[in-house]
C-alpha cells in the first residue's frame, strides 16, 4: 500500500485539490458515479484538463480501504511543463536543445534511471504523453536520485501533435528502434535533438516511427537480443553529449 501523502481520496478532498493547485499525476474514478458532487467535480476536471480513468471500485480499494467515495487521486511530487512555453525559451537563451521523449516507458525504475541520465547530461526537458507513462511518485523520485525536482518534465496530451511541433520548431525527432539501418553514432545529433525512447515491451509506436527524422539503433553482439530502455537511452543521451562537447 502506498504512503498516505501520495494520494488523496474523496470528492471533496480532491475539488479542494485541484482548485489549490495541486498537481495530480493520474485520477481513479469509480464507474457509475453520479450525484451532484461527482459532476461537479468531473467539470473541474475536464475544466483543468486532469488526465482520469474510470475503474471497478475493487481497484481503488487495493490503494485504501478509507471512505474514499470512488475517487482516489495520486499527487505528483513535480510540476509539469509547458512544452510549447520551453521550447521558445531555450532558443531565446541561445540553447542547442537537446530533449527526451518516452513513449509509454511504464516502469517506475526505468524512468526515474533515465531521468537521472538526463539531468547528469544537462537535457533540456523530458516528455512524458499523458497516458500510458510510469507514475510520477515519490518512489520515481528516489528512482532519479532526485533529478525529477531539478530536470523540467512535461506531460502532453497527444503526442504526435508534440512531435510536430518541435519538428517545426527546428528539432530533429532520433528514434531509437531496432528497425533502424544506422549505428547511433553515425547520426549527427549536434544540432537541436529530441531522443525518442520507446515502451519497454514495444518498442517507439509504428506511428512515430514514420515521423522521426532519423532512426538509430544500438549494435547488439550477445544472445540477448535488446538492452533495458534506461541503459538504452543512456547511451544515445550520451553520444549527443559527446558530439556536442568534442
Amino acid at each position: 500500500m502506498k504512503e498516505d501523502k501520495e494520494f488523496i481520496f474523496g470528492i471533496r478532498a480532491v475539488i479542494e485539490a485541484i482548485k489549490a493547485g495541486k498537481q495530480i499525476d493520474k485520477l481513479l474514478i469509480k464507474s457509475g458515479s453520479k450525484g451532484e458532487l461527482y459532476f461537479e467535480m468531473m467539470n473541474l476536471i475536464k475544466e483543468m484538463q486532469i488526465p482520469f480513468q474510470y475503474v471497478p471500485n475493487e481497484k481503488i480499494n487495493r490503494v485504501t480501504m478509507k471512505n474514499h467515495q470512488g475517487v482516489l487521486a495520486f499527487i505528483s511530487p513535480i510540476e509539469f511543463q509547458d512544452i510549447e512555453n520551453i521550447i521558445p525559451s531555450l532558443y531565446e537563451s541561445g540553447k542547442n536543445p537537446l530533449i527526451v521523449i518516452l513513449d509509454q516507458v511504464t516502469d517506475v525504475r526505468n524512468f526515474g534511471a533515465i531521468t537521472r541520465t538526463a539531468e547528469c547530461a544537462n537535457v533540456d526537458v523530458v516528455i512524458i504523453p499523458e497516458k500510458g507513462s510510469a507514475q510520477i511518485s515519490g518512489d520515481a523520485v528516489k528512482t532519479s536520485a532526485g533529478a525529477l525536482l531539478k530536470i523540467p518534465v512535461c506531460r502532453v496530451k497527444n503526442l504526435s501533435n508534440t512531435i510536430k511541433y518541435l519538428q517545426q520548431s527546428g528539432i530533429q525527432i532520433v528514434a531509437a528502434t531496432e528497425k533502424a539501418d544506422d549505428y547511433y553514432y553515425k547520426v549527427d545529433f549536434a544540432g537541436p535533438t529530441a531522443i525518442l525512447m520507446g515502451a519497454e515491451d514495444r518498442g517507439v509506436a509504428l506511428e512515430y516511427l514514420k515521423v522521426a527524422d532519423k532512426m538509430v539503433k544500438i549494435p547488439i553482439l550477445g544472445e540477448i537480443e535488446s538492452l533495458n530502455v534506461s541503459v538504452a537511452a543512456s547511451v544515445l543521451i550520451y553520444e549527443a553529449v559527446k558530439q556536442r562537447i568534442v
